[in-house]
């Protein structure tokens, strides 16, 4: 930067938006050029110059260091919305997960240890023929003592909230039955109910959450559901099995699980 063939400066060293106003409207300013080649010299602002690269151009020093202090200007506002909108993001995941375990921890309370279900039946609409067909004639039909099931097509109290009526109902059974299937791990219902039994799992500390596949499930794809997956790793869960003559040693393992537990 300078007046005439003076060495060159950078003008960066003066950008900022606010320090230029102020500059130029005081018009005492002047800057103090030094150099390895000649004796200081004030010069005022507005005489001084830009040289480019190229040495031809001299644009005006107010001029382009406006323009260059607006493009970092710029820089700046689109870093920090960036900053802002990823906190806002993480403070409403945060706020999210703290109602939903008070609401989960709020809901276990009120029960005070009364079941009114031996198991509350996560699964998927999609394999509710399975259910029907399966679930219930080899568990809610088998006894004496005969189980109680609640199944979220039958038993969810009607016009009622269905995340409380989901939470009331799994806090109301003394055990979750997750059946696992590919239509399960499509379901965002699903995924619900499997994140509230794993939070209740973690506040009570007992064996409450029994998986039972209904199929086979690539490791690949199931990696995907970080819950289920660490619960895979963690708990021994049942295979349904493919083969006819192995249905009642599953069913027998299921039913003295969830039996209640004066005939245990």
């Amino acid at each position: 930067m300078s007046q005439g063939s003076e060495e060159d400066y950078s003008p960066r060293m003066f950008c900022s938006l606010t320090s230029l106003t102020w500059a130029k409207g005081y018009r005492q300013v002047e800057v103090l050029m030094l150099t390895l080649y000649s004796h200081p010299v004030m010069y005022a602002l507005e005489d001084l110059i830009c040289l480019s690269d190229n040495g031809l151009d001299t644009p005006n020093f107010f001029n382009y260091t406006e323009a260059n202090c607006t493009k970092v200007e710029l820089g700046f506002v689109l870093f920090a919305v960036t900053v802002l909108g990823v906190l806002f993001f993480m403070l409403v995941v945060l706020v999210h997960n703290i109602t939903l375990g008070w609401l989960s921890e709020a809901m276990r309370s009120n029960t005070r240890g009364r079941y009114h279900y031996d198991a509350f039946v996560s699964y998927s609409g999609k394999d509710e023929r399975w259910v029907v067909k399966e679930l219930l004639p080899n568990l809610e039909q088998r006894g004496p003592p005969f189980l109680r099931l609640c199944l979220h097509s039958r038993d969810l109290q009607l016009g009622k909230d269905i995340v409380e009526n989901i939470t009331d109902s799994l806090y109301r059974s003394r055990h979750t039955l997750c059946l696992v299937s590919r239509h399960y791990l499509r379901s965002n219902w699903c995924s619900l109910e499997m994140k509230l039994a794993t939070n209740r799992l973690q506040v009570e500390q007992r064996d409450i959450l029994l998986l039972v596949f209904l199929e086979k499930i690539p490791p690949r794809r199931l990696s995907a559901h970080h819950r289920l997956a660490r619960l895979v790793k963690t708990r021994t869960y049942l295979d349904w099995p493919q083969d006819p003559n192995q249905h009642q040693v599953f069913w027998d393992r299921l039913w003295a699980k969830l039996k209640p537990l004066s005939e245990a």
